[in-house]
């Protein structure tokens, strides 16, 4: 079953998809940075199928260069299935024509993506003084929606945040489904909430559905799972790490646990990449350690509470949990970008370890495999985090479709 995945990231939707058995024609992407990462993946998942994932290991390990990896192990056409362009207007014909290429006009099964969500986010409307009503980004489900009038997929996965539904008092969200309709779909959504699919994060969002009219098909019901586990439990194997450390390349300190063999995230590996933390200076760490110190009494900081000198902002009304502890004992708070700016909102759980969590920490809080590896530096790797969609969840939307599809075949 082939599927397209646009508004791609890092490919969190796509690695729940690959994982269930679905086939990537193409992901299209406007940042270079995430396309790294998804050509660094599809050669991981090429190098696996043809049992030659000892090589992948390498370049992990910095034996081998990146350039090297891609050129030796990967191919022209693997990588042309990355399509780093921004969708919309003269690009579309562009990655029509790219796409049809690379499947040799054979049918597209699936489209999944979510346009980027700032523009429908409460705090992105927020922070903007014209609630983000004229921004652009309001109308992308319209470029979404011409590649299902072009490809006609029997079906389609729309991911965003919350705020789409009220957004502009509810009117994007009314349009987008009428337009998605209009064009021959049927179409459906749900609230979704991560924790529920084995993320060890409450992360709630908006999965939308459609399917073509004539196709028989109704809105799946996903399998929940138990959460018995806590993000102490999820972190445990990883050094210890001081603020600044750069540890490109470490050993676990303990054996697995039940919950990452359950979900495949330590995948057998004797090392583990990208456990990295920023530095931070003094007035950080100090303000960090009230906040450590605050929540394991159960009480949370808020920034007016601070000391005055440890206040930069003059607003004391608005974002006052800016500063905030990762619950070590429960499931983490909703992973965003904003964590590549700063990492005031992730604090680690650990008044031993007084710092923002590590890269490797938010992404297996986002529930992404120890070995995916994150193209473009410590902040790149962050936003492609922060934005992705939790491949457990993917998969379990993936499974839920794949398993209709079948019934419907």
């Amino acid at each position: 079953m082939n599927f397209i995945d646009l508004f791609s990231g890092a490919g969190g939707l796509s690695e729940g998809f690959i994982k269930a058995g679905f086939n990537p024609v193409a992901h299209v992407e406007i940042d270079e940075n995430a396309c790294k990462t998804l050509e660094t993946r599809v050669t991981f998942h090429k190098l696996k199928e043809e049992g030659k994932i000892n090589n992948y290991y390498d370049y992990l390990k910095g034996s081998i260069s990146r350039d090297t990896f891609i050129k030796k192990f990967g191919d022209a056409k693997l990588s042309d299935t990355v399509i780093n362009k921004s969708i919309g207007g003269e690009n579309n014909s562009q990655i029509f024509k790219l796409i049809n290429e690379l499947s040799g006009n054979s049918e597209i099964d699936l489209i999944v993506g979510g346009p980027p969500c700032q523009a429908y986010s409460l705090v992105g409307r927020s922070r903007d003084k014209d609630r983000m009503k004229k921004d652009p980004r309001n109308h992308l489900y319209k470029e979404y929606a011409k590649f299902l009038a072009e490809y006609k997929p029997k079906v389609f996965v729309f991911e965003n945040v919350l705020g789409l539904i009220t957004a502009n008092n509810g009117g994007y969200f009314e349009d987008m489904k009428d337009h998605f309709r209009s064009i021959g779909y049927q179409v459906e959504f749900d609230i979704l909430n991560s924790s529920e699919y084995g993320v060890l994060q409450n992360r709630k969002r908006i999965i939308l559905i459609g399917w073509r009219k004539e196709f028989k098909f109704s809105y799946p019901k996903f399998t929940t799972k138990p959460n018995t586990w806590s993000v102490n439990y999820l972190l445990k194997d990883l050094k210890k790490l001081k603020p600044g450390e750069q540890n490109n390349l470490t050993e676990y300190v303990t054996d697995t646990n039940e919950y990452l063999k359950k979900f495949d995230l330590r995948n057998g590996v004797d090392f583990v990449t990208q456990h990295i933390a920023r530095p931070h200076n003094n007035r950080d760490l100090e303000i960090y350690k009230i906040a450590i110190n605050k929540f394991e009494k159960g009480e949370r900081l808020k920034y007016p509470d601070l000391p005055e000198r440890l206040k930069t902002h003059n607003n004391q009304k608005s974002f006052v949990d800016r500063f905030k502890v990762v619950d070590g004992n429960g499931l983490s708070h909703t992973m965003v970008a904003h964590i590549a700016k700063d990492g005031h909102h992730y604090i680690y759980p650990d008044k031993k370890q007084v710092r923002s969590l590590s890269v490797r920490e938010a992404a297996r809080i986002q529930s992404f495999p120890d070995d995916f590896f994150f193209e473009g530096g410590r902040t790149a790797a962050f936003k492609q985090i922060g934005n992705a969609v939790p491949p457990l969840m993917a998969n379990e939307i993936a499974i839920s479709i794949k398993d209709k599809l079948k019934v419907n075949d």
